[in-house]
C-alpha cells in the first residue's frame, strides 16, 4: 500500500501558472511512496490539457480523474477519495503548494506517534514563491495528543483547514463519509463530523503550506450563491453534529460555529459583496440564526471573537434589518468620502 494519497480538485486553474506551481510542488515532494489525484471538475480551460501532461510525464505518481459535470469541490474530492489507494489522505487546493518534505515529514510523525492525523500551519502569499511570508498557525499544542473530552473540544474549536493535514484513511472509509456536492464551503459543513473522528492528532508548527491569495478563489469572490451555499453548509454541520453526538457534547462550540460561520460571516460577506442588498435575505438570516440558537450572543466564544462593533451592527440587524441596511450604507458612503479626500 502507498504512504500517502493527495487529492488535488482542479477547475479552471489554467491561468497564470497557477495549476503548474501546485502541480510542481506535487510532483517534487520527497515522499516518494505518494500519489497525486488531480480530479479536473469540468473545467472549461487547458486544466484538463495541463494535468494530462503531468500523468503522462509522471506515470504511477499522477493519476488524473475527469469529471463529466462541475461537482465543485466537494465532489471533485469525493471522486478522488474513490481512487486513492494511500494508507494517509491529504488534500490540496490547485492555486495552493508545499515546502519539498512536508508529505514525508508529515506521514513519518503519524506513523512515529500512532496518529490518525497530522496538520501543519501556513502562510499566506501573494506570488509564487517558497519564502514563507507570516506564519498562520492552525493547531495549537493543547489539541495535540489523544484526543480526551478537553483535547478534542480544543480541536474542534480551532480545527483549522483540511488542506493542511493528513488523515489515516479509515477516518474516511471506516464509516460513510461524503463531502456535500455542489455547493462552495463543504469543509464547513465537515469539519465537525471528522474532528470527531480522530483519535489522535500531531502538529508541525511550521509554515509548510503556501495559501495563495488572489481574487478567484472563493473566499475573496464573494455573491449571494455563495453566501446561501455558506448557509447549507452549516445546516448540514448542524445535523452530523446532532447525529454524531457534537452537539450533545461540545453544545457550545456547535453554537459558536454556527453563530460565526453561518450567521456573522454570511452577513457581513453578503454586505461587502457587489449589487443590491435584499432586506428579505438578511432578515431570513437573522431569523434562522435567532430560531436555531436563541442565546448566541451569550456565547463566551463568540464574545471573544466578534469585535464590539461587529457586535452592535448584528444587535441593530437583529433588532430591524430596515435599520440595519440603512446605517450600513451609511457606513459605506462615509468610508468613500473618507477615501477620496485622503487621495493626492
Amino acid at each position: 500500500m502507498l504512504d500517502l494519497s493527495v487529492i488535488v480538485p482542479v477547475y479552471n486553474m489554467a491561468h497564470d501558472g497557477n495549476l503548474e506551481y501546485c502541480m510542481n510542488s506535487l510532483v517534487g515532494q520527497t515522499l516518494q511512496s505518494m500519489e497525486i489525484i488531480a480530479v479536473d471538475d469540468a473545467s472549461t480551460d487547458d486544466s484538463l490539457k495541463i494535468l494530462k501532461d503531468y500523468e503522462k510525464r509522471y506515470p504511477g505518481r499522477v493519476k488524473v480523474v475527469a469529471s463529466a459535470e462541475n461537482r465543485k469541490q466537494g465532489g471533485a474530492r469525493n471522486l478522488g477519495l474513490r481512487q486513492a489507494q494511500g494508507r494517509y489522505i491529504g488534500f490540496m487546493d490547485a492555486d495552493d503548494w508545499g515546502v519539498a518534505d512536508l508529505f514525508e515529514r508529515m506521514v513519518e510523525l503519524a506513523k512515529r506517534t500512532g496518529a490518525d492525523a497530522v496538520g501543519t500551519d501556513m502562510s499566506r502569499v501573494y506570488e509564487h514563491t517558497m519564502v514563507p511570508a507570516q506564519r498562520e498557525a492552525n493547531n495549537f499544542p493543547d489539541q495535540t495528543g489523544v484526543l480526551d473530552h478537553a483535547r478534542r473540544k480544543a480541536y474542534l474549536l480551532h480545527p483549522g483547514p483540511v488542506v493542511t493535514k493528513i488523515y489515516a484513511r479509515e477516518i474516511f472509509f471506516d464509516r460513510e463519509f461524503q463531502f456535500p456536492e455542489h455547493i462552495f464551503y463543504e469543509d464547513n459543513a465537515t469539519f465537525i463530523e471528522i474532528g470527531m473522528r480522530i483519535r489522535h492528532f500531531e502538529h508541525i508548527p511550521e509554515a509548510n503550506v503556501f495559501y495563495y491569495q488572489h481574487g478567484d478563489s472563493t473566499t475573496h469572490a464573494i455573491d449571494e450563491k455563495k453566501c446561501r451555499d455558506r448557509m447549507e453548509a452549516m445546516r448540514l454541520m448542524l445535523k452530523y453534529a446532532k447525529e454524531n453526538g457534537a452537539l450533545a457534547e461540545f453544545p457550545d462550540v456547535i453554537e459558536y460555529h454556527f453563530g460565526i460561520l453561518f450567521y456573522r460571516n454570511t452577513l457581513f460577506s453578503y454586505m461587502q459583496s457587489p449589487g443590491r442588498k435584499e432586506a428579505g435575505f438578511v432578515r431570513k438570516l437573522g431569523k434562522e440564526m435567532t430560531d436555531t440558537f436563541p442565546n448566541f450572543r451569550q456565547n463566551p466564544y463568540y464574545l471573544q471573537d466578534v469585535n464590539e462593533y461587529e457586535q452592535k451592527l448584528i444587535n441593530l440587524q437583529l433588532r430591524s434589518t430596515v435599520l440595519f441596511l440603512f446605517v450600513y450604507r451609511l457606513k459605506q458612503i462615509s468610508k468613500k468620502i473618507k477615501h477620496r479626500k485622503t487621495k493626492p
